[in-house]
């Protein structure tokens, strides 16, 4: 079995433990499965965020527990010659939201959502992959090449006929309306790829991803500013040749199992960060799907001591403003905005990672600001799974678990939510577009 990501971390997992039962085919990948000892954290509620399927379902199956029993059944040939295509498992594992919430809360730190991108790259390599995937997977390509895709999409978003035939050729929903670029993709102002700043001050990278660059260009001009308004100078991260499509961590690929695409992403990437890798600067971005991509996934694409180095230096915007703020190095000042309440949607990434305590002290840098953090689990959107015909309503459910709810009860809130799958499914839910942190420390500029 040839695996398509690199599984040496779990070489020695399980290895003289007789009850670990890991599976008899799959190697490293087998071991990594085998690591969940059975406990049943993944089929509690209340607190947390695994797993949003078995929480909206009750089925068991959907659990992580109950995935590792049939991926178990899959390496030890008990579910045919070809166990990726069993439906059971199939279904099983496309019902997996990649949350990572297991990875975070499970006792063996099961991570279902890297298991479910090797799932899918041994599935598709043999069944070859779907339309609808491959679309989705080449979003940041179509966005870059496609001069007419806005036009595209608002045609599909506001006929009733092409979102039903788009439902019935591609299955994505007829229920839901595609994200629309902005008329203008972000772009810096100068011809350069840095902005002015004192040589003497930190320098720091600015990495714009796929989703702000094209969808959400205000909120990448809007980190710009408070990072300049504190004195750094910014590198904003773009290809040696500005005609070139624009640099992308290859996300999208992973999450549809497209590996060797996003290996190529990703080295695409490196090469470029490579000489502030070497000036030892910090790598900020927005979105966290994406930057904590390049802290995890991206270590299993078998890049090397340049995946680790990048690890090590990337950060999202909202931890490197706690950082330097906790290191009594951030001295700029926020005025208060105009009083309002502030409800704060943390990503699912977000919340594996702990990330969710950067944006409580980020905010709390703002004076009189009356926030609180919606206790939910994932949205539901979680890329493009809410926008799937198949998949809609039980992504739905997810969100009117505890978010919708949230939402409903204080609705003159304004939303913070920096994922931009979750600003769509709140979008999609009738509510208003969230802002991104980085808008609201923008607005509460002293200047």
């Amino acid at each position: 079995m040839k695996l398509f990501l690199d599984w040496s971390a779990y070489k020695d997992a399980g290895m003289g433990d007789a009850y670990a039962d890991i599976p008899k085919t799959g190697g490293d990948f087998a071991k990594a499965v085998a690591v969940c000892i059975g406990s049943k954290a993944c089929e509690q509620k209340g607190r947390g965020v695994m797993c949003p399927s078995f929480r909206v379902s009750d089925k068991t199956e959907l659990s992580t527990g109950g995935r590792v029993k049939l991926l178990k059944a899959a390496l030890n040939g008990e579910l045919g010659n070809t166990p990726f295509d069993h439906p059971g498992l199939a279904e099983a594992m496309a019902l997996c939201v990649g949350c990572k919430g297991c990875r975070r809360e499970c006792e063996n730190e099961v991570d279902m959502a890297l298991i479910k991108a090797e799932f899918m790259a041994q599935r598709f390599s043999q069944s070859g992959l779907p339309l609808r995937e491959r679309l989705f997977a080449q979003l940041p390509v179509l966005l870059a090449t496609v001069p007419f895709i806005t036009q595209l999409i608002q045609w599909r978003n506001q006929s009733v006929i092409l979102t039903k035939l788009s439902e019935q050729l591609l299955g994505i929903s007829a229920k839901m309306q595609l994200p629309m670029p902005a008329k203008r993709p972000f772009q810096l102002d100068t011809s350069t790829t840095e902005t002015p700043g004192n040589a003497q001050l930190t320098e720091v990278v600015l990495f714009v991803d796929t989703f702000n660059r094209y969808f959400n260009p205000a909120v990448a001009n809007a980190a710009l500013l408070v990072l300049e308004a504190e004195g750094y100078k910014v590198h904003v991260l773009e290809p040696e040749n500005n005609n070139k499509r624009p640099l992308c961590c290859g996300r999208t690929y992973f999450a549809n199992g497209m590996i060797d695409k996003a290996r190529a992403e990703a080295q695409r990437l490196l090469t470029a960060l490579q000489p502030h890798l070497d000036a030892d600067r910090v790598i900020i971005g927005l979105e966290p799907s994406c930057i904590l991509s390049l802290r995890d996934e991206h270590l299993k694409l078998g890049l090397g001591e340049q995946s680790q180095a990048l690890a090590a230096k990337v950060v999202l915007f909202e931890e490197f403003i706690a950082k330097e703020y906790m290191a009594k190095c951030w001295n700029l000042k926020f005025k208060p905005l105009p009083e309002q309440k502030i409800l704060v949607h943390g990503h699912y990434h977000q919340k594996a990672v702990g990330a969710i305590k950067a944006m409580r002290k980020v905010l709390k840098l703002i004076p009189q600001l009356n926030s609180s953090m919606i206790e939910s689990s994932c949205c539901g959107m979680a890329g493009q799974f809410g926008l799937e015909a198949e998949h809609v309503d039980m992504a739905q459910a997810m969100a009117e678990q505890s978010l919708f709810p949230a939402l409903n009860a204080e609705p003159e809130a304004t939303v913070v939510a920096n994922g931009f799958s979750c600003q769509q499914q709140i979008v999609n839910g009738g509510y208003s577009k969230p802002q991104h942190i980085a808008e609201i420390l923008y607005a509460a500029l002293d200047q």
